[in-house]
């Protein structure tokens, strides 16, 4: 079987050098070509982002519709019947819905990233670029969300007169640490997407649960501490308590040894993402 080989459609002059894409160059030439093509991961970002919000019939509102209502579920559940303590004088439902802000971010990146290279087949086969770049251009959809759901927050935390500290500032590195910890997982499923199609009916099934084990709709202080360094190497469980540590005003502490778990576990799913999709990029037009 003849392997496939891409290339660019046409050479561009720098100076007196001539610059060639072709998938399967060295490492610095790959990621020099994301920054070539940073217009086209631009253009992506912005489709996504108008497919997402463009002839619906609610739009925006779903964006806030989907959060409160599990929250208010949440609420409910955790916070009513099975009666589980709150942050310190946290209102359950901020509790809850800080916990949402993080799940969403880490999930839809998850869920759409993973998706893209089968979503952008016609794309795939046509022409070289970075193939990175489809399932990091869908990053931007879920922080455009996460940027709806923060205003909802803070407008239920002004309703409760709970309003956040200083730490509020320093929000946005966990939702960069937010970011790498679902962009390897999505990298790798993406990848074995393209190869294995059942992965996309696998994929929110595990979304699912992981919303019920992980933090979102209670504090995670109440696992027992024999259990909760290796509770914590689930690197949602760092994303989560990282904005609970910003987002509640000094209400919620950070259990140190399983935050640097989880971004040890987080940075190495980064890697393994990575590589994994770079080892089989050069053959996706073949497969897909």
């Amino acid at each position: 079987m003849q392997t496939h080989v891409e290339r660019a459609p046409a050479a561009t002059m720098t100076g007196e050098r001539v610059v060639v894409l072709e998938a399967g160059r060295a490492e610095s030439n790959y990621w020099r070509d994301l920054w070539n093509y940073r217009e086209l991961f631009l253009i992506l970002a912005w489709r996504d982002v108008s497919v997402r919000y463009k002839q619906t019939m609610i739009g925006v509102a779903w964006a806030v519709i989907r959060p409160l209502t599990t929250m208010v579920i949440f609420t409910i559940i955790f916070g009513r019947l099975a009666k589980l303590p709150s942050e310190g004088a946290t209102p359950y439902p901020i509790l809850v819905l800080s916990g949402m802000l993080a799940w969403f971010l880490f999930s839809s990146i998850l869920g759409d990233a993973s998706s893209s290279m089968i979503g952008n087949a016609n794309l795939i086969g046509k022409i070289y670029f970075p193939r990175i770049i489809l399932p990091a251009s869908t990053a931007v959809v879920a922080l455009v969300d996460l940027a709806i759901n923060l205003v909802v927050l803070l407008a239920l935390m002004a309703f409760y007169g709970f309003l956040p500290g200083w730490r509020i500032a320093l929000l946005p590195a966990f939702i960069a640490f937010a970011v790498v910890a679902s962009f390897g997982p999505a990298l790798l499923i993406a990848a074995l997407n393209v190869k294995y199609r059942d992965f996309r009916f696998i994929l929110p099934f595990l979304l699912q649960f992981g919303l019920y084990v992980s933090p979102v709709g209670f504090s995670s202080s109440v696992v027992p501490d024999g259990w909760r360094f290796f509770y914590s190497l689930n690197p949602v469980v760092g994303v989560i308590d990282g904005f609970r540590w910003c987002l509640l005003g000094g209400e919620s502490q950070l259990y140190m040894p399983g935050f640097v778990g989880s971004c040890a576990v987080a940075a190495a799913l980064a890697w393994l993402g990575v590589a994994y999709f770079r080892k089989f990029e050069r053959s996706f037009a073949d497969v897909i």
